[in-house]
């Protein structure tokens, strides 16, 4: 998904959040906005909003002198998340369809995600809960992902933040674990998980977990690893996670399942929803062998 002009406003609405997150230093504030209002004079529209959101918060750590601004957003969030899990396991083994409960609430978790929303808290945690639960989700495409999780032997579930990776992992729990890596950041970058949340998560004990070797928000492959970007390539399904994940593979010619609350004006319009929608649905660029021997026909 390509930048479009409204999500500049929203560049420089984040870097000042993360800013003012980072240090209580105005004069750094306002050198951080000035700063990304230059990036953004000169910013190549084709690409996804994650390139230049990584640009941003390597700016930001830079200028605040701190490797990780949002950590102690991540270890409340986190906590927040490990004390719901257990009234959210039983939601899942008391529900009829185990699966689409584990779905629902892993989008719920998507409301952790403080490159939209700096302002939350964890009181809205559960409301979200109780509304993923009790929504309308006409358009999850349940049927075609249990055919995909059966015909895969390699599963990516690229998760996306710290305390939302605890609400993936009840997704996790779900699939045949024998056939699952769970990808984090690299490094850190806004409060997007790493390999730190995922151990905090308990993910390794149940799957192998590996990082991107990326400090971008999504996934831009460029950035990433040759080892990842291999494990990429050789995945018969992924399953990403969020609104920067979409932003970066919504493109690619590959077997995804895009998991996210459409948070964003921007993406509800690419996405052809409404704002706050859930969705749960495969990558409409994905053209499996069946289509390409249409095509050459």
């Amino acid at each position: 998904m390509q930048i479009f002009l409204d999500c500049i406003p929203c560049f420089i609405r984040q870097a000042l959040d993360a800013a003012r997150l980072s240090t209580d230093d105005k004069q750094i504030h306002e050198k951080v906005v000035r700063d990304v209002i230059i990036l953004a004079k000169d910013l190549d529209m084709s690409q996804s909003p994650p390139v230049m959101g990584q640009k941003i918060h390597r700016l930001i750590r830079k200028l605040a002198g701190t490797e990780d601004p949002y950590i102690d957003v991540k270890k409340q969030f986190n906590n927040a998340a490990l004390q719901l899990y257990s009234k959210m396991r039983t939601y899942i083994i008391e529900s009829k369809d185990m699966l689409e409960t584990a779905i629902r609430l892993a989008i719920a978790g998507n409301i952790i995600d403080f490159g939209v929303n700096s302002k939350l808290k964890e009181s809205e945690l559960e409301k979200t809960i109780s509304e993923c639960l009790a929504a309308e989700f006409p358009d999850m495409q349940l049927k075609p992902f249990q055919q995909a999780i059966n015909e895969a032997e390699e599963i990516l579930y690229i998760a996306d933040n710290a305390g939302e990776i605890i609400f993936d992992r009840l997704l996790i729990e779900q699939l045949p674990i024998e056939k699952v890596t769970v990808v984090v950041k690299g490094s850190p970058v806004i409060n997007d998980a790493t390999m730190e949340d995922a151990v905090l998560a308990g993910l390794p004990q149940i799957v192998n977990v590996i990082d991107n070797g990326s400090d971008g928000p999504g996934t831009i492959l460029e950035t990433c690893s040759e080892a990842f970007v291999n494990r990429f390539e050789e995945a018969d399904l992924v399953i990403a996670k969020g609104q920067g994940n979409y932003e970066t593979l919504s493109d690619v010619d590959k077997n995804i399942f895009f998991v996210l609350k459409a948070k964003c004006p921007v993406i509800a319009r690419d996405l052809e929803c409404e704002v706050g929608e859930m969705i749960f649905r495969k990558s409409k660029t994905f053209r499996n062998a069946v289509d390409l021997m249409k095509e050459a026909e």
